[in-house]
Order: structure tokens, then sequence, then C-alpha cells
């Protein structure tokens, strides 16, 4: 089981968070409740909530998990912000006529 959750890691985080959905379905339930939560976690924010799925336990998060947590918030976000950094490349660039 654990090295088929490695390489479902290796595919993507939400590929994993599916895969894991389909077979422990009740940890999913009972970590996140709601699952309007659980589906813009999927869609958004798939590393943090891959790793809140696998550090859950219950009680609320505690300790080192805070920081499995911020890492993966980190690598979320930078996902995102990456890809707005190198977007702005493909931009055509922009010439001001200054009018006097």
């Amino acid at each position: 089981m654990c090295c088929m959750f490695a390489t479902l890691v290796m595919l993507g985080p939400r590929a994993a968070l599916l895969i894991w959905w389909l077979f422990d379905r009740m940890r999913f339930t009972l970590a996140f409740g709601n699952s309007i939560l659980l589906l813009l976690g999927f869609l958004f924010l798939p590393w943090t909530t891959l790793i809140y799925a696998l550090i859950w336990h219950p009680g609320a998060p505690q300790g080192l998990d805070w920081v499995w947590i911020a890492l993966a918030l980190l690598i979320d976000v930078g996902t995102y912000s990456g890809g707005v950094y190198r977007g702005r490349e493909r931009l055509p660039k922009i010439i001001y006529v200054k009018y006097e």
C-alpha cells in the first residue's frame, strides 16, 4: 500500500487524493466533515488537502503537524505563483509612447 501511495503522489496530488478517497472514504469524511471543503481542497489546494488527510487523527493537528501543513501550503502557493511569474514572459511587451 505504501508503494502504491508513493506512486500516486508522483503522478500528482489530485490523482493520489482521488484514488485514496475511493479506497478510504471514511477517513476523508471524518477528517474534513464537509464534502464541499474536500472538493475545494481538491481543486485549489491539492497538496495541503493530501497532507492534512495523511496526518489527520482525531482532534486538532498538533506540533509538527502544523509544519507539514504549512509546507504543503507553501508548495500549493508556489505552484500558482510560479505559473504566474513564468507566464508573464509570454505576454507581449507593451511600448509606451510619451506624448508631449
